[in-house]
């Protein structure tokens, strides 16, 4: 295949509220973009040029901003950004929690096919323009909404504690063991979002004592087993990747290593949970899309897990991180708990998750998510984590997923084999 380059990107202070600030989307994209474009040295008059040649493509990753702000035609609203940006090709790609992924991979396709030399990924959501039932219900859009969100307070806590159930279940866990294994995954992101100047929660307390006082006054149940210390976080912000074809990385970065696209996978599984459920009954995995998506890009790769040296993964709840564990191959499929009590995945362990704090503890703009998982995915590999950095990381691996692991994207990115 043709290689896909990263160049680099940026991402925005996920702790800021935009809103507050009285700063609109406009204000979010302009910022959040050319930050991108600086850290790539490109310019302006660059992007007019590129565009005269018909070589360069935006796309958006963006799940619902036509509740949360009252927009659509979000690729269009770029020329609202800059007159640069005028006539650029661009358009808006949604899949729920997994919009910025599947907006990374239409671009993908764009260059492997020759057709762009030079793609912006911008992946964005504000999220903190309604009180929190109100969004609860916008994101139940990502279920079956009419069989699943409809008149529900806050449907998917209430589906990822249902993924708890059924991981007890399936695997004839000790629940109390099994709670302290979702507690112990909290406190992991939460103290590595400390290490991120971009997170979210990098000023929030948290320890595992408190992550494990669930149905108190301090972290009450949110939908069944799962309490507040579980859950991802509201969040505003934009993160924007930028890719590129080999033959303009050899034009214009030749002096530089830039980390590649090594792998993908994208698989699609039924829609409403229950279906999920019915459908894993007789399998090992109990998201057995899932862990299709994330064979087909080892495959894609040439590479197993033993070859991966960092992960970001899908943590929009403890439950899913819990499941995605198996999903990676780090352990066999109810053996989780292994390596979450053997330290496997902490930040010093030998296949750490989610060391930028994920989304429990860096924040989760929906349509940002796949964009910031792969710009982190960037940073290791460059080298560029700072002082969550992982030594030595020569590939990395990522999984992002919409709805109850409905869709499911995976992308491997790691240094180029000369």
């Amino acid at each position: 295949m043709e290689k896909v380059y990263i160049l680099g990107g940026s991402q925005t202070d996920f702790q800021r509220n935009w809103s507050k600030e009285g700063k609109n989307v406009i204000a979010l994209l302009r910022e959040n973009i050319f930050d991108a474009l600086n850290d790539v040295s490109l310019t302006k008059e660059d992007v007019i040029q590129l565009n005269k040649e018909n070589r360069i493509a935006i796309f958006v990753g963006n799940f619902i901003a036509e509740n949360y702000i009252d927009q659509g035609h979000l690729g269009a609203l770029l020329t609202e950004v800059d007159p640069c940006f005028y006539g650029v090709p661009s358009a808006r790609y949604e899949a729920a929690c997994a919009s910025g992924s599947v907006a990374i991979d239409a671009a993908c396709s764009k260059i492997r096919d020759r057709t762009y030399d030079v793609c912006l990924v911008i992946g964005f959501e504000l999220m903190k323009t309604v009180d929190s039932k109100v969004g609860g219900s916008f994101l139940g859009k990502a279920a079956y909404y009419e069989k699943e969100g409809r008149g529900i307070d806050f449907p998917f806590p209430k589906l990822f504690a249902r993924l708890a159930d059924e991981l007890i279940d399936k695997y004839h866990l000790d629940e109390e063991r099994f709670m302290k294994n979702l507690s112990a995954i909290s406190y992991i992101n939460y103290s590595n979002a400390k290490r991120n100047g971009l997170a979210q929660t990098r000023n929030w307390y948290m320890d595992e004592k408190q992550a494990e006082l669930r149905n108190s006054e301090t972290n009450p149940l949110i939908g069944g087993k799962l309490a507040l210390s579980d859950c991802s976080q509201v969040t505003d912000g934009a993160a924007t990747v930028v890719l590129c074809s080999e033959n303009f990385k050899k034009k214009k970065y030749y002096h530089e290593d830039k980390p590649i696209i090594k792998g993908f996978g994208h698989r699609v599984a039924p829609m409403l949970f229950d279906r999920k459920i019915r459908d894993a009954q007789n399998k090992d995995y109990i998201l057995p899309w899932t862990r299709q998506a994330i064979v087909d890009a080892y495959e894609r790769a040439q590479l197993t897990v033993d070859d991966i040296d960092v992960f970001e993964t899908h943590d929009c709840f403890t439950s899913s991180e819990y499941a995605a564990i198996s999903c990676f191959g780090i352990t066999e499929p109810g053996k989780e708990y292994e390596a979450i009590e053997n330290g496997q995945i902490s930040i010093d362990g030998d296949k750490p998750i989610n060391p930028s704090g994920g989304l429990i503890g860096c924040g989760h703009p929906v349509g940002a998510s796949g964009v910031r998982m792969m710009l982190d995915l960037y940073k290791q590999i460059a080298g560029k984590a700072g002082e969550y950095q992982i030594r030595n990381a020569k590939n990395s691996m990522m999984l992002n997923i919409g709805g109850s692991a409905t869709t499911n994207y995976c992308y491997i990115v790691g240094k180029e084999e000369i």
